[in-house]
């Protein structure tokens, strides 16, 4: 029995990798969302009765997919049976549609680009709302609960259920083919793929809430879209911006949480653990980005950003002033609460803790940061850095209350408690 439960095991770790391109790949050949998660339910039923005797097959994700296109193509058979009057119209359909199971296998096998970014341009197509888009690529290509889709957005659970409902209702409704647009509208639809890709890598990389800082099988799965995008799209400058943003902010995942979990902030982080085959890569996909006439697009500049991270080799080497004109330039291209938010800590850095407390205190009055953990942070580290110590300790413990992650509340009751111990230095 634990050997059956140990391969029971094996068979939903495959399935968990395999699901996405699996449903990608169904919902290219039914045109139907809800039928693809099916198919791919029903696949895994059927690993599930017979791995456990024969073994997990040399290529997984192949069984998998030649098992749900069988029961498909039955299914399609079935549906054609029920419609024919009579056995014999039934045998010569059964026939004649043949080639027609042929024609459907073959566009299975087709994967132009790749299966699974057709199915993320469909995810993201602009008839779904910009929320319901990013829910239901984290559910078909994340693979993620609607719970855990809740939590990444602060939401509900049944709020969250029912955005994806609408959204496959609606692919269906608007009969969209699972494909990558061509042309007009290809540049139309790309910035809208982009946001989602990078959301899904951000929640994988500051996970909102839970017991986990970081889920990197997210990253992972973001990075691995990044790529295929820009293998596609060798042309245009923001995906390889957005994948050197990835890579480069990938490579620092080892060195953001200590031997017990703990968050480590960028300025004290091991460096030696920073991935430096990741920072060639990002810094490799930012030249391209710069190279195409980019370098003012969102995701270059945040990428960047990044690059003088990673290109400080102790945390002092760090250009700060860089920095703090590169957000100068971002605030411009991309106003946001959160990128003041982020200006603020790099002036803090490049010309001391008053000139960020200076512009934190401005945004203080933003509702979009009324509840953002983040911002009490960063005044009660510039607090802390200016030595108002008792004041530092009250925002330390306001961000605290403010975070779901309990990774970051831990950090931060750490800081709030040094402010008493402390002397400052």
């Amino acid at each position: 029995m634990a050997a059956d439960a140990t391969t029971h095991r094996a068979i939903e770790a495959v399935f968990r990798i395999e699901r996405a391109r699996l449903i990608a790949s169904l919902a290219r050949m039914t045109r139907d969302v809800d039928r693809a998660e099916e198919l791919a339910q029903d696949a895994l039923l059927i690993a599930l009765a017979q791995w456990p005797e024969t073994g997990v097959p040399q290529n997984p994700g192949a069984w998998l997919t030649a098992a749900a296109k069988r029961r498909a193509i039955d299914g399609l058979r079935r549906a054609k049976m029920q419609t024919a009057k009579h056995a014999e119209i039934a045998r010569d359909l059964d026939e004649a549609d043949s080639s027609e199971v042929e024609a459907l296998e073959a566009a299975m096998d087709d994967d132009i680009g790749d299966e699974l970014l057709g199915l993320i341009f469909t995810a993201c197509h602009p008839v779904i709302s910009a929320e319901a888009r990013a829910a239901l690529t984290l559910r078909l290509i994340g693979g993620l609960t609607t719970d855990e889709i809740a939590r990444a957005f602060l939401s509900n659970e049944p709020t969250i259920a029912q955005r994806i409902v609408r959204a496959k209702k609606t692919i269906g409704n608007a009969a969209l083919a699972f494909e990558v647009p061509r042309g007009a509208e290809r540049d139309a639809r790309l910035a809208s793929v982009l946001e989602v890709v990078y959301l899904i890598f951000n929640e994988g990389y500051a996970a909102t809430a839970g017991e986990d800082l970081i889920r990197p099988a997210l990253c992972a799965e973001a990075q691995r879209l990044g790529r295929i995008l820009a293998g596609l799209m060798p042309g245009e400058p923001e995906v390889h911006g957005l994948l050197a943003l990835m890579e480069i902010q990938a490579s620092r995942l080892r060195a953001r949480t200590g031997p017990d979990g703990a968050f480590v902030p960028i300025t004290q982080q091991n460096r030696a653990h920073w991935d430096q085959l990741l920072i060639r890569r990002g810094l490799g996909a930012l030249t391209r980005a710069e190279a195409l006439g980019g370098a003012d697009g969102p995701y270059a500049l945040q990428a960047a950003l990044a690059a003088c991270h990673a290109r400080a080799r102790r945390a002092e080497d760090t250009d700060w002033p860089r920095i703090a004109a590169l957000y100068d330039r971002l605030r411009e291209v991309m106003p946001s609460p959160v990128v003041d938010l982020n200006r603020a800590v790099a002036h803090s850095m490049a010309f001391g803790p008053e000139a960020g407390l200076a512009l934190v205190d401005e945004l203080a009055e933003a509702a979009a940061l009324r509840n953002y953990a983040p911002l009490p942070a960063a005044r009660a580290d510039f607090l802390f850095r200016a030595g108002r110590l008792p004041e530092a300790k009250a925002e330390f413990e306001a961000a605290a209350a403010l975070t779901r992650n309990k990774r970051e509340r831990a950090f931060l009751l750490a800081r709030a408690a040094a402010c008493s111990g402390a002397s400052h230095h």
